[in-house]
Formats: C-alpha cells, sequence, structure tokens
C-alpha cells in the first residue's frame, strides 16, 4: 500500500531529529537525577507503582509524589510559561517522559488532570478559567476525572445523553458516566453534556466544569477483572455548576472535546512505550529463565513483538514531528498498534508462563503482575476510544472510505 493517498498521508513523512543538543543532553541529566534523587529517597515505596491493574495501590503516597512533582515545576512541562509551565520543547518532554519510565516513575494521580485538562484550558479556556484550574493542577492538589463515556454512548461519544440546563446563574445536570477513573477521589470532573434541547449527535453539546463534591453526584465503583475499581459510575442527579464554567461556546463543545482526545495521544505516549518496553524485557528474562525461549513458536512471537514495539515507536515520532500537519487519522493509528500490541503481549506472557499462570497466589483473589497484566489489558482496545472506533476513522479520513451507513 502506497503510503500517500488522496485524502492524506495514513503517515507523516516528517521525521522528529534525535540527535540531541549539549543543553537537551544537561535537561536530560538534570531529569535523571531529580528522579533518582527521589525515588531512591524518600518516594522509594512508590517506584514502579500505580500502573495499568495496580492504580488503587499508593494512592495517597502517589498523591504526594504528585505534589512533589509541582514543587520543583515539572508537571506542565509544555505549557506556556505564561500559564505557569516550563515552555519545554517537544524533544524535551520526550526526554522526561522517557527518564520518567525508566526510572519507574509510579503511575500519575494528575494524569488526567495535567495531560487532558490542563491542555484544553490553555488551548480553549478563558482567562478566568486558566487563573482558576491551572493552579491546582501545577501544584498537584487538585484531582479531576473525565465525563464522556456513557452506558449508551461509550466510545460513540456524539451519542452522549447527559443533559445540563441553565437554571439562574448555573448549569443542573441530570445523567450518568461511565468508566469514570479517578471520579472516587476526584474534585472536580469535566464533562460532555447536552445543552440544546433536541439536538442530536455533535450539535447542542457543551464542556462543562463540575465540582464533585456536592449533594447531586453519586459515585458507584465498578469491579473489574482483576478485582480491583478503579473506574466508576458517576450518577448526576441535579447536580449544579455555575454557568461561566463551560469551556469555549456553549453548544461548541464537541470541538472542545476533540481537542482533549488529541492531547490524551501526544508526548506522553512514549513514557507509555518506554513501559512497555520494560515489560517486554521482564517478559524475555522469564521466557530464559523457564527455558521456554528455545521453543521455535514462542521465539518467533517474542520477536514479532519486539518488532511490533518499533514500529509503533517510529510512528508515534513521525505523528509527534509532523505537529498539527499530521492527518487526522495518525493518532488513531497509534492507538489502534498500542491497544493491539499490549494486549497481545498480555496473552504471550500466559503462553510463557504455561499452567501456573491460571492459578491465583492466594486467597481471595492474589494476582502476580503478569495475571494483572493479562486481565487488566483486555480493556486496552476499548478505553481510550474502542479499536472500532479507532478504525471507522482510518478508513474515512485516512483511507477516504465511505462512512458507515447509520440506522
Amino acid at each position: 500500500m502506497s503510503r500517500e493517498h488522496t485524502s492524506g498521508p495514513l503517515v507523516p513523512s516528517r521525521r522528529l531529529d534525535l540527535h540531541f543538543t549539549p543543553a537537551q543532553e544537561r535537561f536530560r541529566a538534570d531529569a535523571r537525577a531529580w528522579l533518582a534523587d527521589r525515588l531512591d529517597g524518600p518516594f522509594a515505596a512508590v517506584r514502579g507503582r500505580g500502573g495499568p491493574g495496580d492504580e488503587h495501590e499508593c494512592f495517597d503516597e502517589r498523591w504526594e509524589w504528585e505534589q512533589e512533582l509541582g514543587r520543583d515545576n515539572w508537571i506542565g512541562l509544555g505549557w506556556p510559561a505564561e500559564f505557569g509551565g516550563r515552555g519545554a520543547t517537544l524533544v524535551e518532554q520526550m526526554i522526561f517522559y522517557e527518564e520518567y519510565a525508566r526510572a519507574g516513575g509510579p503511575g500519575r494521580v494528575g494524569i488526567v488532570s495535567e495531560g487532558l485538562l490542563g491542555p484544553t484550558i490553555v488551548h480553549f479556556g478563558s482567562d478566568d478559567q486558566r487563573r482558576a484550574v491551572l493552579p491546582g493542577i501545577l501544584d498537584g492538589t487538585e484531582i479531576w476525572c473525565q465525563g464522556y463515556s456513557e452506558p449508551g454512548a461509550g466510545s460513540d461519544l456524539a451519542a452522549v445523553a447527559t443533559t445540563a440546563a441553565p437554571d439562574g446563574d448555573e448549569w443542573v445536570i441530570t445523567g450518568q458516566k461511565i468508566w469514570t477513573s479517578l471520579a472516587h477521589v476526584a474534585d472536580w470532573c469535566f464533562l460532555l453534556a447536552r445543552t440544546q434541547a433536541g439536538s442530536r449527535r455533535r450539535e447542542g453539546l457543551s464542556y462543562l466544569l463540575v465540582p464533585m463534591r456536592q449533594s447531586g453526584i453519586t459515585v458507584r465503583p465498578i469491579r473489574q477483572l482483576t478485582g480491583t475499581s478503579e473506574f466508576n459510575e458517576v450518577f448526576f442527579d441535579g447536580a449544579r455548576t455555575r454557568r461561566d464554567l463551560v469551556v469555549g461556546p456553549a453548544g461548541d463543545g464537541w470541538r472542545v472535546a476533540m481537542g482533549t482526545l488529541s492531547f490524551e495521544r501526544g508526548v506522553a505516549t512514549l513514557g507509555q512505550q518506554i513501559g512497555f518496553e520494560r515489560e517486554f524485557g521482564r517478559l524475555v528474562e522469564a521466557a530464559r529463565r523457564t527455558g521456554v525461549a528455545a521453543d521455535p513458536v514462542l521465539r518467533d512471537k517474542l520477536a514479532r513483538a519486539w518488532i511490533g514495539l518499533a514500529a509503533m515507536r517510529a510512528h508515534a515520532l513521525d505523528t509527534l514531528a509532523a505537529g498539527p500537519e499530521a492527518a487526522d487519522a495518525a493518532p488513531s493509528v497509534l492507538k489502534v498498534l498500542w491497544s493491539r500490541w499490549h494486549q497481545e503481549l498480555g496473552e504471550l506472557a500466559m503462553e510463557v508462563l504455561g499452567a501456573p499462570s491460571m492459578v491465583a497466589r492466594g486467597e481471595p483473589y492474589d494476582l502476580d503482575d503478569w495475571q494483572r497484566l493479562f486481565l487488566f489489558s483486555r480493556a486496552d482496545t476499548i478505553y481510550g476510544g474502542s479499536d472500532e472506533i479507532q478504525r471507522n476513522i482510518i478508513a474515512g479520513r485516512a483511507l477516504g472510505l465511505p462512512r458507515q451507513a447509520r440506522p
């Protein structure tokens, strides 16, 4: 298949220059030294904790870690200095996320706050919203959750049914969100709601900022295959927020929500891939230790996994280098690549470990890291936009295929 298509390139052709300058190497050394100092010292207990399937562990300690990052200005690296960030370049951000992953930095309590909402407020928010929202993210003291998915509108975000009606100086919100990470501990939620009665699909949606600690909101944990409850259902029964806490014009929420999703698949994905690389390396060690690395079939699968990891990184670098000029479908391609790869790594781990991988370590449901990876990764192809939706985006925006007919 040709790289080029009449509707635009599937993979951007510009490449990121990874010949680091002396200044960039000094930035790397500073980041590496800071991480080593903290993770070898006062925060040693959180090293490597809080990843997928382990997000319930060491929460208070990881929240302290988030505030430590904020104290030394490691949150909001790429945000403009005028909004409290460092104004770091794309390469510097990439360096930090990779060093963070290599150091075993814990799962971030502020991942939704910094990675999704912060850039959205920087780009789409009013000056008042920036002054109100950004400081709590930058110092790691306020936690945000995302209210997108609904029981009848998972990856089909345009089918949102939650409503928000004006009442004086407030919006009154009624509806339900699901698969909401951190909702049980969050101070605030940014959500998409239908503010225009009778509107359909992308029209009439608004992007609202809603305080979580109020009587009109009920949070109910969802128990997962891993036995833990990182996700939640959130019920809005007359919940309220101020009229001025709508990001962008009322009714223009679709544009803002799409902006948020584009930030979700930004430079932090490179750190994610370093984490994948560490998992893969541990699996190769396990294969050698148990002797199954000599099996030609498993050896071939391990080699294919390594190739997939390299291809994923190359695509991510190309996409980041192209920036706004990248094909609309490039982030969707990356989502399909990493979600399938990681899910298959969990399956491969079960093959490498054999029959013992099917037995929990103890009562009532004590899983080891590989079992947790296998079970949690079943969701990789669903959250963050299901693979079915991503393939539809790729088909339409990159390949120019006709849209799927709707009933």
